[in-house]
């Protein structure tokens, strides 16, 4: 079994960054595909980013585009989302989840962590 734990969240103004991980741990975690999820109170889920296991595929959600970073951490099956020039509409719940297809598709995810909320102050 696939454990999924996310780290990183809190309050920042408008205009900050934060810089948010994710670490993987069970049976073949590195061959997996990463995507970062995000989920607003009445809001359906939403696609940020994602990487593939060998870092040659990455994609991004047009709301984040040029503002959030997605990346192989140094630690081992660690990824990081780094996300500059915060907006108030960026506060969420954000998600890690671990699949074989490296989609946009929240649904095609097999594993996810609990979340980590992350708040932007106007």
């Amino acid at each position: 079994q696939v454990a999924i734990e996310e780290s990183g969240g809190g309050v920042v103004q408008a205009g900050g960054s934060l810089r948010l991980s994710c670490l993987a741990s069970g049976p073949r975690v590195s061959d997996y595909a990463r995507g970062w999820f995000r989920q607003s109170p009445g809001k359906g889920r939403e696609f940020v980013a994602l990487i593939n296991y060998t870092n040659a595929t990455i994609k991004y959600g047009d709301s984040v585009k040029g503002r959030f970073i997605i990346g192989r951490g140094n630690i081992q099956n660690t990824v990081y989302l780094q996300m500059n020039d915060l907006k108030p509409e960026d506060t969420a719940v954000y998600y890690c989840a671990a699949g074989s297809i490296p989609t946009a598709q929240g649904e095609m995810y097999d594993f996810w962590g609990q979340g980590t909320q992350v708040t932007v102050s106007s």
